[in-house]
């Protein structure tokens, strides 16, 4: 199955950052729906779309395994994949519902990892490893710089701050 090529990562991350891994929304859609067929994958999609329109992370888990469980008889592959993709793609529900809306999609990770990519790719050799620290570092800094000032699309200080006991987090913005 497609999760398991992330299994190292997964536990890397549970481990080191203590934090979950979460699935795509987006691209799990599109592995769900490779499974249905042609004329299916409109109430597929429009099924499961259920879940993610839910007001909590019960309530989505709860709809996720009724659905799960309508689409069993007919699709018992999809069925299956819902039963190992469920933790992983509802993961964002655990956040506020504020949040819930830019966490949804990995697209702005991947972009940001993208251009990460693009940019050490034109350095082409790194003399060594305190190099290319300060080199991807500058990038992230930048990424940074772009999503602090473009408030409707990513996450603020603001709204980050009850999620955080650090007291840099709760600090306004101009004085960090």
């Amino acid at each position: 199955m497609i999760s398991d090529a992330h299994e190292g990562i997964k536990a890397a991350v549970s481990k080191v950052l203590t934090s979950g891994w979460q699935r795509c929304r987006v691209h799990f859609m599109r592995n769900v729906l490779a499974h249905a067929t042609k004329s299916g994958r409109r109430v597929v999609s429009a099924f499961i779309a259920t879940a993610f329109a839910q007001d909590d992370a019960e309530a989505a888990r709860g709809q996720w395994r009724k659905v799960a469980d309508q689409l069993r008889p007919k699709t018992p592959k999809l069925a299956a994949l819902m039963d190992e993709a469920e933790a992983d793609v509802l993961a964002y529900m655990a956040f506020p519902a504020a949040h819930r809306t830019k966490l949804h999609s990995t697209n702005p990770i991947e972009r940001l990892n993208g251009e990460i990519k693009r940019r050490t790719e034109v350095v082409g050799i790194v003399p060594n490893e305190d190099a290319i620290t300060r080199l991807i570092g500058a990038i992230l800094l930048e990424a940074n710089d772009e999503w602090s000032v473009q408030r409707s699309r990513y996450m603020t200080l603001e709204t980050m701050a009850p999620l955080s006991d650090d007291p840099l987090v709760s600090l306004p913005v101009a004085a960090t």
